[in-house]
């Protein structure tokens, strides 16, 4: 899809690309720092990150591997798991669970140890709203507590889900940096020009980064590419939703041509859904998917 400048100044950080290109780059990583420690409210200071290897694979041939969007250590060893995610599955909280566990396994070493493990902080950005008792609660914090006391049993792990179609403020309800943060992700891809609450130091880095103007080629081409397949999938989750999940999905991959089954089922693999899942669903057999 061509980039129409009417239409789009800044990125849609929705986007695998563009979630990418504004937290998951070591040039943006203050952008990055600065989200987390809003998120944290003060209770996480981080000063510095070093970026990790995203694709995690399990301690045997045949178990499932984990690609994560963004994964990264503070100074500390800490580690931290982001995560874009853009359609609502069945068992979101079960992938959540599981992908915490590469984090934590891979700290175990050799010959004598300890056990003793650095925290693992697991934060979800959702595209969805997966709590409906409450419009308006959009931040979770779940950590593992004593169910008798209340008190937190083990502090060194926690997942943070943000429910991003519940944050509904406006620029002049925006009171703290985590406001700020959730309303800039939330709206950035609509705005043209830079709202006047948004005149911290770390936003002038972001908005540069995320005008689209200032891409190279490359950078548009994979950028395009990414946002047509954002809208692909967001079209084909619409159709479930109206038609039945399933039934939605398998019609509307129907319609596309081979190639699109493969940039869709690509999006359902790295969401976590299960290989047989994606294969019923684009009509692409195991050994194709085993190639994307």
């Amino acid at each position: 899809m061509e980039y129409d400048s009417r239409k789009e100044r800044y990125i849609n950080p929705y986007t695998d690309f563009g979630f990418k290109k504004l937290f998951g780059s070591d040039i943006n990583k203050e952008l990055l720092i600065s989200f987390l420690n809003a998120l944290f409210e003060g209770s996480e200071r981080i000063k510095d990150i070093t970026y990790l290897n995203t694709e995690h694979l399990g301690n045997l041939e045949l178990d499932r591997k984990a690609v994560f969007d963004v994964y990264c250590e503070n100074d500390m060893g800490e580690k931290f798991l982001v995560e874009m995610q853009k359609g609502e599955q069945e068992f979101f909280k079960d992938r959540s669970i599981y992908y915490l566990t590469f984090p934590i396994r891979e700290q175990a070493k050799r010959g004598n140890w300890n056990y003793e493990l650095k925290a693992v902080y697991a934060v979800s950005i959702l595209n969805f709203v997966f709590d409906r008792s409450d419009d308006g609660i959009y931040r979770h914090e779940v950590r593992l507590t004593d169910s008798a006391t209340g008190t937190v049993f083990y502090d060194k792990l926690a997942l943070y889900y943000l429910e991003m179609p519940k944050f509904n403020k406006a620029e002049n309800e925006l009171k703290t940096m985590f406001d700020k943060w959730l309303f800039v992700l939330r709206n950035l891809s609509s705005l043209f020009e830079r709202p006047a609450a948004l005149q911290d130091r770390v936003f002038t880095r972001l908005f540069e980064a995320a005008e689209i103007a200032r891409f190279t080629p490359t950078e548009m081409n994979q950028y395009e590419d990414s946002l047509k397949n954002f809208r692909d999938m967001y079209s084909v989750i619409t159709t479930a939703e109206k038609k039945g999940h399933a039934e939605g999905l398998a019609e509307g991959l129907a319609r596309g041509a081979n190639q699109k089954a493969i940039e869709i089922a690509r999006e359902m693999l790295a969401a976590g859904m299960p290989l047989d899942v994606v294969s019923q669903l684009t009509k692409l057999n195991k050994e194709q998917l085993g190639n994307i």
